[in-house]
């Protein structure tokens, strides 16, 4: 019987390939199969770090990560090491390789890494916010809609969260969530970590916001405080106002009560009664 291979999973550099370790270029020179988000950067990679990639590169992929893992699975059951790297960061965080992973798991194949560097963790380290419990939240969703609705149920969630965003959409995500966090709810836009122009913009979600309303550029990783229960003690009368600012805005009533007291983290009920104190139904 083939003895089975074994999948590396091997955190690429998020900016400076100095960030390399010894490991990764020896892997790189011995894997078997290297699959890489775009075969194109790995090679510069490879060239600037002075290693010849002996085994066979494929892409790997959004587009093509279903089918070509299924294929690199086979090839794992033939004994062959497959290593993955993607183009900045961890394989599976935001990146293709969870699919790859569940797959080799199943099959009884061995999966290791190569520990590097991560836009998430160095994010995290750099905001000055707390990092004892965080929670990784990826993208925001795109549409307005559904991006409300995302961070509404984020509103009291109390453990540092962070973001990746691209920068034409930064300034909007801030807005929406000064809207569901509060605007003083201290955060930290990390722009091209590790890279030349390294930029940590801190302050409130509110702040931020305005000051994303210039020419934002670069890689994008967002930390948000987490929610404070009692921190502040919360006027029912400020959160009906909002209410109505909301509605004013065009946002249903029912749907601006669940989100304003998902962010003010009181009972929705409680809010609801003093919206209708206030005003008729319409």
């Amino acid at each position: 019987m083939t003895e089975r291979g074994r999948l590396v999973l091997a955190g690429a550099p998020i900016g400076q390939a100095g960030d390399v370790s010894p490991r990764l270029r020896e892997a790189l020179a011995s894997a078997d199969v290297v699959a890489a988000e775009d075969t194109r950067r790995l090679r510069r990679l490879a060239a600037e770090l002075g290693v010849e990639l002996t085994g066979r590169v494929v892409s790997y992929y959004d587009a093509n990560e279903v089918a070509r893992a299924k294929e690199l699975v086979e090839t794992l059951k033939e004994g062959r090491t497959v290593l993955v790297i993607t183009d900045a960061g961890m394989p599976g965080v935001s990146d293709p390789g969870y699919r790859l992973t569940r797959l080799a798991v199943e099959e009884g194949i061995t999966v290791t890494a190569l520990p590097g560097p991560s836009a998430v963790t160095t994010a995290l380290a750099v905001s000055g916010l707390a990092s004892d419990r965080f929670c990784f939240e990826g993208f925001p969703p795109r549409k307005a809609g559904e991006r409300a609705r995302r961070l509404a149920a984020l509103a009291t969630e109390e453990r540092t969260m962070v973001f990746f965003e691209s920068p034409h959409r930064l300034e909007d995500s801030l807005k929406a969530m000064s809207d569901a966090f509060g605007p003083e709810r201290p955060a930290a836009v990390c722009r091209e970590l590790t890279k030349t122009y390294e930029e940590v913009r801190r302050g409130g979600l509110a702040e931020l916001a305005a000051w994303a309303a210039g020419d934002v550029r670069g890689e994008i990783t967002l930390v948000v405080a987490g929610h404070v229960p009692g921190e502040t003690e919360t006027d029912i009368d400020d959160l009906v106002a909002e209410v109505a600012r909301q509605v004013e805005a065009g946002k249903p009533r029912k749907t601006a009560i669940v989100d304003v007291a998902k962010a003010a983290g009181i009972p929705k009920r409680e809010l609801y009664d003093a919206v209708h104190r206030g005003s008729p139904t319409p």
